[in-house]
């Protein structure tokens, strides 16, 4: 289970390295510890070793936050008496002879040993003892070997390999071993945190107490944050440090008080406040949520989080995690008693019905259930579908929909799988009706089995028993088809053939498919005119190709240049389908892959006829590692028949080729990454909407998809991204986005997507008549504008953002500004425009 981040950094800090020096025995904790979230376990040096970030390859749809890193620190940010060649292992002190040298820091020749009393030894003359990697320097020391009494006095220097230690004087005895410092200077080298003390006191090696002290992670010397505490307490056997009367400064301003809290010395979780978030919604006004975590057991815990919303009221929140040997899984839960704010509803959709309650409920759990049994589940409902408008912090969750909900258990075997279960679906754009959501599928079973009979023959089979039901439902007029309940069974039973060679292949396929329904009693008042109806059809495909290859070279550089021809038949006859509903079934957008499927049709409820031949050609430019440069397709299916079946309301089509497909793919180099694709219609057909004048018209010939996107990097982080969609009659955009290193700290942040037209289909019910589709068009209009900076120093990085942004399905728009804050080494006060940052810019790290 992942450690939570407390309001302190999970370090070891001043009092650990104080009580340790004024013990003199090793920091082995702190040297050995493993790093915490953040840090480097680089060896000691000069200057500590910043996270490297692995930069994000081109293409990634989202790339990893960049680690924490101290690259703009100061090399020399140790204190000036750190001494680089002296060893980092800490095992050689139980071994090693301690060696008294002299005359290192006041230009004395030697050292001036006195015994005024037996026992007693007195060292003046710039004093300097060395054990292995213990390093201790000091103008005046007294040392009683009865008592083990020592006083050290006058510019006392300590240094080992965990930290550095600087002090006027130290008192103390080794056995036991307790002491007083004062005047304390000290940097944690694994950490980078570093600070003073007025006064340390140690109670024994694993309890310190603390006066006057402070602790950051900025360069020694150079503070832009840190906490300052009237007193710190820290107990290394339970890893739990406590602060009183303290404070958190920026640029030695204080902006946080916390009369008490506690925070951790290592990895070991603990309960305490986590870091408040604050922000502002434009629908619930100003609000404020507190953290409190938890650390109930090992394995399990939770965090409970009151929050409160200046124009809605109070809300707590809580989540509970756990991990158990055969489970694990959260619970996360936000309620809201009274909602004081008023249910704003501009578009006649809520379903609010005047409640008061707000709330969102969120549970995943995998659980082992033994003999391979599994079950999943994902269960995410919200009191309304107004709840994300409302309550939204963060960029990314307001663009949010449709909730999915699922709860699966699935078993498999070598050659097959079988799942029962269920999918949920709800609501959540304040712009749509609730009918618009997909059918629940209560419950849903799934079987699926591919085995070899010999080394070039399989069979198999794909079926699926499904229960669609819908809470609410469109309208019904006239003749329309309207949304009945019902139950789906679908069998695919299959035999594929692989005949193949180094280059070449032949890929026979045969399968026979049957799809019986049996709808609800009411389904007449649905317009069907039988309760079940089926289909069974046979589905026959032939998949055939060459591989030819041969050296070229391009630029200089040599490449294997590939030339793959391939041919895809599929026949598949007609049957009528006009009287089978549509629970779970659309038209897939048209594009390469499609050229070499059996069904053009998501889900089971349309298979489309076919008397098809494929023909498509690829090239592609291999380098010598074998990383594909280059990769160039073009295609066309050839229509010997009509495409018969489609969706209700769309009429055959007669043409005789499908569209031209054309996509590119070119990335030379890891700095520019390009990637094309392209259709063109050659047929002309009725378009199943109206134009902008209300008429019928006809397309084809003409363009109908176009998609080209760049990415560019730019001075080692930065990238340019630059996208153009375009789908005839129904959309064409532009996406810009840039992230611009303007200087070693400043980057500039930005994203515009521009609709220069956006078509919205609306679905027109005629009473008495057939359902009619016309469109809503937007045209010229911003649809995201994003802009911002970010600041990376040493110890603190900020970010603004400022964004314009449509937020529902009616295109409804909405402003947001974010400020993020990170303290290197204590977190970060709000990840939200991260989060959004990385799925919003490609490439952005």
């Amino acid at each position: 289970m992942t450690p939570r981040i407390s309001i302190l950094p999970k370090r070891r800090l001043l009092a650990t390295a104080v009580a340790l020096i004024v013990s003199g025995l090793a920091l082995d904790a702190q040297a050995q510890s493993a790093p915490t979230q953040g840090e480097t376990r680089a060896v000691v040096a000069p200057a500590p070793a910043p996270a490297v970030a692995e930069t994000c390859p081109l293409g990634s749809f989202i790339c990893p936050p960049r680690p924490i890193s101290y690259a703009q620190c100061r090399p020399n940010a140790m204190l000036d008496f750190y001494e680089p060649q002296i060893t980092k292992d800490s095992t050689l002190r139980d071994t090693a002879i301690t060696d008294v040298h002299s005359g290192l820091d006041d230009g004395t020749s030697g050292v001036k040993v006195e015994s005024p009393e037996p026992n007693v030894y007195h060292m003046t003359g710039g004093v300097r003892l060395e054990r292995a990697d213990q390093v201790l320097r000091a103008a005046d020391v007294t040392y009683n070997s009865d008592s083990t009494a020592y006083d050290a006095v006058g510019n006392v220097k300590y240094q080992e390999a965990g930290m550095l230690m600087s002090a006027d004087r130290i008192t103390g005895t080794t056995t036991p071993n307790q002491g007083d410092a004062y005047n304390v200077r000290y940097q944690l080298l694994q950490s980078r945190g570093n600070g003073v003390a007025d006064h340390a006191k140690v109670m024994d090696p694993q309890h310190g107490r603390f006066r006057l002290a402070t602790y950051s992670t900025c360069d020694v010397g150079s503070h832009m944050w840190e906490f300052r505490a009237k007193t710190l307490n820290l107990n290394k056997e339970t890893g739990v440090g406590e602060a009183r009367s303290a404070t958190m400064r920026f640029k030695n301003v204080p902006f946080m008080y916390l009369p008490y809290f506690t925070f951790p010395l290592d990895d070991r979780r603990k309960s305490g406040f986590l870091y408040p978030t604050f922000g502002s919604n434009s629908q619930s006004g100003l609000f404020l949520n507190l953290p409190y975590y938890l650390n109930l057991a090992p394995n399990y815990d939770a965090t409970l989080t009151p929050g409160y919303y200046s124009d809605r009221g109070f809300m707590l929140g809580a989540e509970f995690r756990y991990l158990l040997p055969r489970s694990n899984g959260t619970f996360d839960v936000q309620y809201m008693a009274h909602d004081k704010g008023p249910d704003t509803d501009e578009s006649g959709t809520s379903d609010r019905d005047g409640s008061k309650q707000r709330y969102l409920v969120q549970i995943t759990n995998t659980t082992n259930l033994g003999d391979g049994f599994m079950f999943a589940a994902n269960i995410n409902h919200a009191s309304d579908n107004q709840y994300f408008r409302d309550f939204s912090n963060d960029l990314y969750q307001s663009s949010i929909g449709i909730l999915t909900s699922s709860a699966y258990v699935t078993k498999g075997g070598k050659y097959w799988s079988a799942s029962l279960g269920a999918d949920d679906y709800q609501n959540v754009d304040a712009g749509l009706p609730n009918y618009v959501v997909p059918y629940r599928r209560w419950p849903r079973a799934t079987f699926n089995l591919e085995a070899p009979l010999n080394s070039w023959l399989d069979v198999g089979v794909d079926s699926e028993a499904v229960a669609f039901r819908k809470l609410d439902r469109a309208p019904v007029f006239g003749t329309t088809p309207g949304q009945v309940d019902g139950n789906r069974l679908d069998l695919a039973p299959y035999l594929a053939a692989d005949f193949s060679g180094a280059s070449w292949f032949v890929r026979p396929r045969v399968e026979y498919r049957y799809t019986d329904y049996r709808l609800d009693s009411d389904y007449q008042h649905f317009n069907y005119a039988e309760q079940s109806p089926s289909r069974s059809v046979p589905i026959s495909s032939l998949d055939a190709g060459l591989i030819f290859d041969r050296q070229t070279s391009l630029f200089g550089t040599n490449y294997t240049q590939t030339l793959e021809p391939r041919m895809y038949y599929l026949y598949v006859p007609y049957r009528n389908q006009n009287n089978l509903p549509t629970f779970d079934t659309n038209e897939m957008s048209f594009d390469f892959w499609q050229l070499f499927t059996t069904n053009r049709f998501s889900g089971a409820d349309r298979q489309m006829d076919a008397n098809n031949l494929t023909l498509a050609l690829t090239t592609r430019l291999l380098d010598d590692t074998g990383v594909e440069r280059l990769s160039a397709s073009v295609g066309q299916i050839k229509y010997f028949s009509d495409q018969k079946v489609q969706m209700p309301g769309v009429a055959p089509t007669d043409f005789g080729r499908s569209d031209y497909v054309a996509q590119l793919g070119i990335q030379f180099n890891d700095k520019w990454r390009l990637n094309s694709s392209y259709q063109w219609n050659p047929n002309k057909k009725q378009s199943p909407y109206l134009n902008e004048q209300g008429q019928v018209f006809e397309q084809g010939r003409d363009t109908d998809l176009a998609t080209v996107q760049l990415q560019r990097r730019i001075k080692g982080d930065g990238i340019v991204n630059f996208s153009y969609r375009y789908r005839r009659n129904v959309m064409e955009q532009f996406d810009t986005s840039v992230v611009f290193p303007v200087s070693e700290r400043w980057r500039a942040l930005a994203r515009w997507v521009f609709a220069r037209r956006d078509v919205l289909p609306v679905t027109i019910n005629t009473p008495g008549g057939p359902a009619t589709f016309s469109t809503f068009t937007f045209s010229h209009r911003t649809l995201d504008a994003t802009v911002g900076v970010e600041y990376d120093s040493c110890c603190v990085a900020f970010r603004v953002l400022g964004r314009h942004y449509v937020h529902d399905y009616l295109r409804k728009t909405d402003n947001a500004v974010m400020f993020e804050v990170e303290f290197k080494g204590l977190g970060s006060l709000s990840p939200q425009s991260g989060s959004y940052l990385r799925r919003a810019i490609l490439g952005y790290q």
